[in-house]
């Protein structure tokens, strides 16, 4: 078992990382939540299938009553009806302060569990249970909780840390491999803007990190550690954090303008390439640097275009949760290993795109 310490300013945790870790759910629950009774358990269509009795047989096995919130699957699916469910079934449950949530699930499920969790009697504890490898390197480390609204994705949120994030490499078996491989847009962002070892290890393990499950466990730790730094020296996404979003500033277009049926992580590995190309163009990028990160896109099976125009990506990323004021901080990757924040007025960044 692996551990990364979560050092946010807001709080402090852990993050297990191993085979079969979910066994430590209910000791940690316990620990953590000692006041609690009842839990909510958040999952959706796909997941508890496999797990939810596993998990809920932990949590009953440390003395909790378990009420579980399963949700049809889908990006679709991340909005305030189903958060309005999860709090009307704590609320006819009796829930207090000192209860909790459990998200089991993907990005999506773990979004929406922190986001439940932060909002309920004005917040309570979550417990963070990712199950798709890119909950587990990204999305449910760091606080970073929400909803999508017709406008665009995670344009309502809280940071609402975790107070633990148990992560089961096990899980990973039963993933999709195109699940898998959005999970590696995410994988190889963290490589391009911060970790010149991890992009070493993922091209010497041309193109498979999912068949050794050493060597996955050990690219799912050195993701979670390199993030965990970021959201230690800036929790609130002012400063270094932004750099995180290398590829989504374009990514969330995409995925918007498709009424969010094409995957997150492929979104993301669209608007790092894209990014790449403008960087080349304009001078900052050498064009075999960014070769060399698009061979390592091709090779894990994501894309590194689309066909949408630059106008199109600045109308939409001019809605974009990112703006401030009336500038945009667009992420690029100058050289291999380091990211730059750009900031850039809506024509600036059109005349970047369209060079």
């Amino acid at each position: 078992m692996r551990t990364v310490r979560v050092n946010a300013a807001s709080q402090s945790y852990d993050v297990l990382i191993g085979k079969d870790a979910v066994r430590e759910l209910g000791q940690q629950a316990k620990k953590l939540c000692p006041g609690a009774l009842k839990v909510l358990v958040v999952s959706e269509s796909n997941v508890a299938p496999l797990y939810l009795d596993r998990v809920k047989a932990e949590l009953e096995g440390a003395g909790f009553e378990v009420i579980d919130y399963v949700f049809e699957a889908g990006e679709q699916n991340k909005n305030i009806n189903e958060i309005a469910g999860m709090w009307n079934k704590m609320a006819e449950a009796g829930f207090t302060r000192t209860d909790f949530v459990v998200g089991l699930g993907g990005g999506v499920t773990t979004d929406m569990a922190g986001f439940a969790a932060s909002t309920f009697l004005r917040g309570i504890k979550v417990i963070q249970l990712p199950t798709s490898l890119l909950a587990m390197v990204d999305a449910s480390v760091g606080g970073k909780t929400g909803i999508d609204i017709p406008m665009g994705k995670n344009q309502v949120g809280a940071f609402w840390q975790p107070s633990l994030v148990i992560e089961d490499i096990s899980f990973l078996k039963t993933l999709p491999d195109e699940v898998f491989t959005e999970g590696m847009g995410e994988v190889t962002k963290h490589a391009f803007i911060m970790d010149l070892e991890l992009l070493e290890k993922l091209e010497k393990a041309n193109g498979d990190i999912r068949s050794d499950e050493d060597l996955l466990e050990e690219t799912v730790y050195m993701n979670v550690a390199d993030k965990a730094g970021v959201v230690g020296e800036d929790e609130h996404d002012n400063g270094r954090r932004q750099t995180l979003n290398f590829g989504h500033t374009v990514g969330h277009v995409i995925e918007r303008d498709s009424g969010f049926t094409k995957p997150h992580g492929i979104c993301v590995a669209k608007g790092m390439g894209i990014v790449m190309d403008a960087c080349v163009r304009a001078g900052t990028l050498a064009a075999e640097d960014a070769e060399r990160m698009k061979a390592l896109l091709k090779l894990y099976k994501l894309p590194v275009s689309d066909d949408i125009t630059p106008e199109a990506i600045v109308e939409g990323a001019m809605n974009d949760k990112k703006k401030r004021g009336d500038t945009l901080s667009v992420i690029l990757v100058n050289k291999i290993g380091q990211a730059e924040i750009k900031k850039m007025t809506a024509e600036e960044f059109l005349k970047f795109l369209s060079v």
